[in-house]
């Protein structure tokens, strides 16, 4: 059985104590850990300042000012707002975007999409690299607190990102019940660590004053540029905020940020800088130096706590942003576990799984080091930025009605701060900022050529194929034998007979005494309630169509529709239903629509993808399967 139920937004009252707390565990996980390495990039990095007053002064007034510009005021005060129906990330904002004429808005529409998509596929790639670069910069406390413990930190590292992965099959249902007390201890010793520092050097705070941060530029030209490279690292994992609002609502996560993340992050990252005036050496790890020797063995133990927390929400996010690939028709069909009977954001996709644990492991061997994969980090988040502020100007434009000085004005604002980011990351390709452009290029062209190989095979099939009424008309002129039972045909569109059913009878020359006409729509936005599931339409002889309708964030199950269909007066024993699917066996050909490679890799996609009977909760003693060739 499916539910509507969809995860918890209620945020008033009661309510938003216990789910600010989950809304820690899983919204600031990631951009809780920058303190491991960000500040120490700044002046220890390929791009490393010289480590005076004025500089000191200057990196964190650029921190500060970012933590308030990106994170308080874009995403908290107007990102959050973009929501469909509740849901965020950069695919529910996408589908957001619709133009009001779709006949005269094509190529509005075709940008929006690529913005959405490319968007996306930069988030796999920063996916890929949080888990590599929280683990790892964990671990390196061990260098700090023994010397001679250095060798094994890229191994202890692997151990416990494979752990990790491994231990996703059996859900996060019960470790996310402690995600959000572990993340809320890390803040709290992110702020004892940074206030005691910054007591014994108070002048640090004059630091907040923008004018440090405008004066580094004035100063340092364009090295000064440069660094921010390293700068971005503190908001890295600001896109979670608005990618994870449907599980807990905008409330939650606001009063988290201002009340438990900002002020944790602001005062550690002040407290480093405290003691980097007092004390230069600590450059090579200013955060593990904060603590004294006694203190680094829980220092670590709860720095890598949080580094799995962090990990774990990023890969919970690359299921959900998969399975939103997959209903939205951007994804071929792939396996989907549900670990939790209560709450449906709880999934599991082992292919995504694997293939994450893979990549992951490889880059901790290939960079060997936190340093080593800050070059690889925030080129994939800051172009994911400056993609949402260009949708967000949209939404703007189309669905608040903002007037174009209004929207251009503050989302130029925004773009402005993001693309000097994106310019400073940029420089970092060489050093390994290629690797998630790669890993993003990658999924952008899957995500395409699987959604332009389904429009061109639709196509095809439609060349040959037979509209319903005409053969409804024949039968009714020339009526076939009818055997008991009914006879459940998927259909791609209502009005098109399916292949599947031609073939029954040119072979077979028999119909069912009841025949259903199944069709599954995807719509864009989130959730559809279930009084507006299914649609059944009579078609006469005992033939009828029925249309059910699911959100993105929704998982078809076909037996649940078919019994939802006696509330509307068909009604169908699931039992004794026979489900007749099509199974095409697809061919490259010169004929115009894709290249050459890209039709093989849409056949090898489809070959590949998870079976029909599984993914719509088929059940698979019940299925008669009709193949079909198909020329591309």
């Amino acid at each position: 059985m499916t539910t509507d139920r969809r995860p918890g937004t209620q945020s008033n009252g009661r309510f938003l104590s216990p789910l600010t707390l989950a809304a820690l565990g899983v919204v600031y996980g990631d951009i809780g850990t920058s303190p491991l390495y960000a500040l120490r990039e700044c002046f220890s990095g390929s791009h490393a300042m010289a480590l005076t007053r004025d500089n000191v002064l200057g990196v964190l007034s650029l921190i500060a000012w970012s933590l308030i510009v990106v994170i308080s005021i874009k995403y908290l005060m107007f990102v959050l707002r973009a929501d469909n129906r509740g849901e965020g990330g950069i695919l529910a904002l996408m589908a957001l975007i619709r133009p009001e004429r779709p006949a005269q808005g094509g190529g509005r529409r075709w940008v929006v999409v690529a913005l959405g998509l490319f968007g996306a596929a930069l988030m796999y790639g920063d996916g890929i690299i949080t888990p590599a670069i929280s683990v790892l910069g964990a671990f390196e406390g061990l260098g700090i607190a023994t010397p001679a413990l250095k060798p094994y930190v890229v191994p202890a590292t692997i151990v416990v990102l494979v752990a990790l992965f491994l231990f996703q099959r059996r859900g996060t249902a019960g470790v996310g019940a402690v995600f959000g007390p572990v993340v809320l201890v890390w803040f709290a010793t992110l702020a004892v660590l940074g206030a005691a520092q910054i007591m014994r050097e108070p002048t640090v705070l004059a630091a907040l004053n923008p004018f440090h941060g405008l004066s580094f530029f004035l100063r340092n030209g364009f090295a000064g540029f440069m660094v921010l490279g390293a700068v971005f690292l503190v908001v890295t994992g600001g896109e979670a905020l608005y990618a994870d609002m449907g599980h807990f609502g905008p409330q939650p996560i606001r009063f988290g940020w201002f009340a438990v993340a900002l002020p944790g992050l602001l005062l550690n990252y002040f407290g480093q800088g405290a003691l980097l005036l007092r004390q230069p050496e600590a450059v090579v790890n200013p955060f593990y130096y904060l603590v004294p020797h006694w203190g680094l063995p829980f220092l670590i133990a709860i720095a890598t706590a949080a580094a799995v927390v962090a990990s774990q929400a990023v890969i919970s996010g690359a299921y959900s942003l998969t399975r939103q690939a997959v209903l939205l028709g951007y994804s071929p069909r792939m396996r989907i576990d549900h670990t939790s009977s209560e709450e449906i954001g709880q999934i599991y996709l082992p292919g995504v799984n694997w293939a994450l644990m893979l990549a992951t492991v490889a880059l901790v061997i290939g960079f060997g080091s936190s340093s080593n994969l800050a070059a690889a980090y925030g080129i994939a988040v800051s172009g994911e930025m400056v993609l949402t502020t260009i949708l967000l100007f949209i939404v703007s434009r189309q669905v608040w009605r903002w007037s174009l000085p209004a929207a251009a004005g503050l989302c130029g604002a925004f773009g402005v701060i993001e693309l000097a980011f994106l310019g400073a990351n940029s420089i970092k390709i060489p050093q390994g900022g290629w690797f998630p452009l790669v890993i993003a290029l990658g999924i952008y062209t899957l995500m395409t050529t699987w959604k332009r190989g389904r429009e061109i095979l639709g196509q095809r099939l439609l060349e040959h194929s037979v509209p319903l009424q005409v053969l409804l008309g024949d039968i009714a002129a020339d009526p076939p034998e009818r055997v008991p039972g009914t006879a459940v045909f998927m259909v791609r569109t209502p009005d098109i007979t399916p292949p599947a059913l031609i073939h029954n009878l040119a072979h077979n020359k028999v119909l069912h005494e009841k025949v259903v006409f199944l069709s599954v729509v995807t719509e864009e936005v989130p959730y559809v309630p279930q009084s507006e599931r299914v649609k059944v339409e009579a078609l006469g002889k005992s033939f009828y169509s029925v249309v059910a309708r699911y959100g993105f964030m929704q998982d078809p199950n076909i037996p649940f529709v078919l019994e939802q269909c006696k509330a509307k007066g068909l009604d169908i024993v699931v039992s004794g239903t026979t489900f007749f699917l099509g199974r095409e066996t697809l061919i490259s050909t010169e004929r115009p629509g894709m290249a050459r490679w890209r039709e093989k890799l849409f056949a090898f996609m489809s070959r590949n993808a998870a079976r029909a009977t599984a993914f719509f909760r088929i059940p698979a003693d019940q299925v008669f399967e009709v193949g079909v060739q198909v020329e591309l």
